[in-house]
């Protein structure tokens, strides 16, 4: 867990800090624009991500300031992490215990997981945007998750680029070869991870439906086989286009079993519950499996959700083996959040514990 957190022209903050005091659920409040989200994006970024906004390093100094910034944090363990970024550099910088490390080297310390009112829209929105919500969940326990995606959508780039060239057989052998390996391996990481959380599920199903998935799901062994053999099939142009299956089709569907229905077509609210109850899993899949206490940060944790729904959100922060920073405009609206520290926000202006 975070014990305390420094940002230095971090986004509209000049300088800010948050003494966490070992609180499970850090509550900041205030009003729009105030720098809540800022906060939140802070911790993202430690966790060595982009950040929960995925913005360009430049877009996140603050305005007026040096042109860089810098976040620090302090770990129940003593340990402590930063991650910075100076004008001039390509990229930002990670810090462990003072000492130069690898970005990479910091989801070692800090494990982080959010949801932000963009993904509020998560079940209706289109299937690009719940596959790469679910990737991103999935390579919390699959480091090479991620590369693998980046790296199937390269591939079936230079797959169409070498079709429209006209390219010989051997050479599109040679990609439909790598395209389908990648393929089983990200929808083999998919349905993985759509088991194992659905088992700390208890009012929602996960399921992942696509073509290669269903290889897998039908005979696995002969999956990418399968796979490489439809690729072989389908090297024409349509309307000089590539139209192909693959895992960049599929989708994920999540089941509301408490009123028996597709979270899509339930209200927002009802949506909003089930992502939460998403997110906790999530939570508790990553504490099994890593022994880790992962930081789940929820911004505007509150819209949508009526007294009652709110009521079991911060019965289920209760039992989270999680730290929780969770944003929100009225500081009423959690008021019976346990073990929580409460921080205001105004102007880029952090006052802790209220």
């Amino acid at each position: 867990m975070i014990t305390r957190l420094t940002l230095t022209d971090f986004r509209n903050h000049e300088f800010g800090r948050v003494d966490t005091r070992g609180a499970r659920n850090i509550i900041i409040t205030g009003p729009n624009g105030a720098g809540k989200t800022a906060i939140l994006e802070a911790v993202s970024i430690l966790g060595g991500h982009r950040g929960m906004r995925g913005a360009a390093m430049t877009d996140i100094a603050r305005f007026g300031g040096v042109g860089g910034f810098s976040v620090h944090a302090e770990l129940d363990n003593q340990t402590e992490v930063a991650v910075s970024f100076s004008p001039g550099d390509a990229n930002r910088r990670a810090r462990i215990d003072g000492d130069a490390a690898p970005l990479a080297d910091l989801a070692k310390h800090i494990r982080v997981v959010w949801i932000t009112p963009r993904e509020d829209r998560l079940f209706v929105d289109s299937a690009s945007e719940r596959r790469a919500f679910f990737d991103r969940l999935a390579a919390a326990f699959d480091a090479t998750h991620s590369g693998r995606v980046a790296r199937f959508s390269k591939l079936m780039s230079e797959r169409a680029a070498a079709i429209k060239a006209g390219a010989n057989t051997r050479w599109l052998d040679a990609l439909d070869a790598q395209i389908a390996a990648a393929a089983v391996s990200i929808a083999a990481a998919r349905i993985q991870y759509a088991g194992e959380v659905n088992y700390f599920l208890k009012n929602a199903a996960v399921s992942v439906t696509g073509m290669v998935e269903s290889m897998i799901i039908q005979d696995a062994p002969a999956a990418e086989g399968a796979y490489l053999a439809y690729l072989r099939e389908n090297r024409a142009l349509i309307g000089d286009k590539m139209l192909v299956d693959g895992p960049h089709k599929s989708d994920f569907g999540v089941f509301n079993n408490a009123l028996n229905l597709p979270a899509h077509i339930t209200s927002t609210g009802q949506q909003k519950s089930v992502l939460l109850d998403l997110i906790l899993a999530h939570a508790q899949l990553m504490h099994e499996k890593t022994f880790a206490q992962p930081i789940i940060l929820l911004d505007e944790a509150a819209a949508h959700l009526d007294s009652a729904a709110r009521m079991r959100l911060f019965s289920a922060l209760s039992n989270a083996c999680a730290q929780v920073w969770a944003t929100g405009l009225d500081k009423s609206a959690f008021a019976d959040v346990p073990d929580a520290a409460f921080v205001t926000c105004n102007n880029g202006a952090i006052n802790n514990i209220v």
